[in-house]
């Protein structure tokens, strides 16, 4: 099986949770590992990661999954916030609105990612302001969870993960009459 592994990664958290995924496959064929290219590669399977910014895949990473057609794809993602199923499901449904339907999406993969120091100082200077709002104090207390994430659990659940993709991508070939 020939395995595309692309990503998006701003701040370095999905670009480690590629690492991991590419080290758990590496009994597999990659033929493409990097950040999204400008042409699609051939492989029976896309793993594609994205950082989330504004609740969305990156601009680069959902044109790139667009671009897909009658394909094998399963995401994976980090946010600094929002460690809940029904977010990581809000999320996907978002990318797969925008998809070609011919694409098979076998799963998504999402955890929480570390963000840049200047969200936490910008999140300490609103609430110098406005200390009553619960809304920023759940944002900073997001902001300090994320911190340590992805760690080393996510990325070996990352790469179970993936040779779960894997196996799924497998399977749905041998419906084809093999």
């Amino acid at each position: 099986m020939n395995i595309a592994i692309v990503y998006a990664s701003q701040t370095g958290n999905t670009e480690k949770l590629a690492g991991a995924i590419r080290k758990a496959l590496a009994n597999e064929t990659i033929v493409y590992f990097g950040a999204v290219p400008e042409n699609v590669p051939q492989a029976d399977l896309y793993l594609v990661g994205s950082g989330i910014y504004k609740g969305e895949f990156r601009e680069d990473a959902a044109a790139f999954v667009q671009k897909l057609k009658n394909r094998k794809l399963a995401c994976f993602a980090t946010a600094g916030y929002g460690g809940s199923e029904e977010y990581a499901q809000a999320l996907l449904e978002r990318l797969k609105a925008k998809m070609d339907s011919s694409t098979e999406v076998l799963g998504f993969f999402f955890c929480l990612g570390k963000m840049a120091a200047q969200v936490r100082e910008r999140y300490v200077q609103l609430l110098t302001q406005n200390p009553d709002d619960a809304q920023l104090q759940v944002s900073l207390k997001n902001f300090d969870e994320a911190l340590s994430h992805p760690d080393d659990a996510d990325l070996q659940h990352a790469g179970r993960w993936a040779g779960e993709m894997v196996l799924k991508a497998v399977r749905g070939h041998h419906h084809d009459g093999f």
